[in-house]
């Protein structure tokens, strides 16, 4: 076969490039990992695979494994062993749970972040702020969608309210994951040569809405609770699926905990920190301090307070994930300080 046949034969589970890496290996994507191993495609027949033995090394960092998503080079065997993982040109993860600090991957070399909330007892707009803090540093664009449309006859206008929050230009879409007409929308995001990694609380509709894309049942679903539409975890591990529309779908389980890397710029919220730029003190604590423009604002109404508050929440969390990413460089390094100073601010009076 020829490299044109190979690359237009891997387009079909979203490769990119236009050539081949050297060494003449066989390339597959990993669609799934298993306990026993994982699964893999190469854009004509789906088979498994074992890694190979450094991927095993307990010293190894977790990140540096196969994922899914991930393009790998094969050695031939029974079965075929991973010997490399290509670079991966996006990365979603978000910090695993736990006191040590790890990075765990959801998935790599994405277009789009499909973040999907429930209209219902799901509806959160500071989670939904939490999952597009955690896509900013991915590389991919999150598009935000509101699924369970039908149960809801106030949509538009917590639609219109959502926007507001967010900034300007992110894609939000109100619709029926059972409608097929209605999801027809996200066929922009799913184009051949596209990934989407889809990722939301359980019961929020993603196994449904999978199964729209897909046009079948593939995907288990089940109810939600009538309290608070939650849901069990009928995905039970991460998949990536060829959809009809020719873009790869990553299906995720439920995330109950989403913690922040560390690594977070938090653009989501630039407007507050623009607007804490401009308070009279540079080491304003947005209090009771004199010229504090956060607190005019606050109480002018131009801010609102939920949101502040999942900004500092945010903020927060950020710094003390940031604190232990370091602490564990620094005992990587032997103790060694950081290679760049942190920044200082001053506490005189802005001029």
């Amino acid at each position: 076969m020829s490299e044109a046949e190979i690359i237009e034969r891997l387009r079909r589970v979203g490769w990119r490039g236009d050539a081949l890496p050297g060494g003449g290996l066989r390339l597959a994507r990993v669609v799934a990992q298993h306990r026993a191993g994982y699964e893999l495609h190469d854009g004509e027949s789906l088979f498994g695979a074992q890694p190979a033995g450094y991927f095993l090394k307990r010293s190894l960092d977790p990140s540096e494994r196969p994922a899914v998503g991930d393009f790998v080079e094969l050695e031939p065997g029974t079965p075929p062993h991973i010997v490399k993982v290509l670079p991966r040109r996006t990365v979603l993860s978000r910090a695993a749970a736990g006191e040590r600090y790890e990075r765990q991957i959801i998935a790599t070399n994405i277009d789009y972040v499909l973040v999907l909330t429930g209209l219902d007892g799901d509806f959160n707009p500071a989670r939904i702020e939490r999952y597009l803090s955690l896509t900013e540093d991915s590389g991919a664009q999150p598009v935000v969608l509101l699924s369970k449309l039908d149960t809801r006859v106030d949509a538009d206008e917590l639609v219109q309210a959502l926007r507001s929050r967010l900034p300007a230009g992110t894609p939000v879409h109100a619709i029926n994951g059972k409608d097929p007409a209605n999801v027809a929308v996200l066929t922009q995001y799913l184009q051949p040569g596209d990934s989407a990694v889809l990722v939301g609380s359980s019961g929020a509709g993603k196994s449904t809405l999978t199964n729209t894309l897909l046009g079948t049942d593939r995907m288990a679903t089940s109810e939600v609770r009538a309290h608070d539409s939650r849901g069990r975890h009928t995905t039970t591990h991460r998949a990536l699926l060829q959809l009809p529309s020719g873009g790869c779908l990553i299906d995720t389980p439920g995330m109950r905990e989403l913690k922040l890397t560390g690594e977070e710029n938090l653009d989501l919220f630039a407007d507050i920190e623009a607007l804490a730029e401009t308070c009279r003190f540079a080491d304003c604590g947005h209090g009771s301090e004199p010229g504090c423009a956060v607190q005019i604002a606050l109480d002018s109404g131009d801010l609102s307070a939920e949101r502040w508050r999942n900004y500092l929440k945010l903020r927060d969390e950020r710094e003390e994930q940031a604190a232990t990413l370091e602490a564990r460089l620094r005992r990587q390094r032997g103790g060694r300080p950081p290679t760049k100073p942190h920044s200082q601010r001053g506490t005189r009076e802005r001029e």
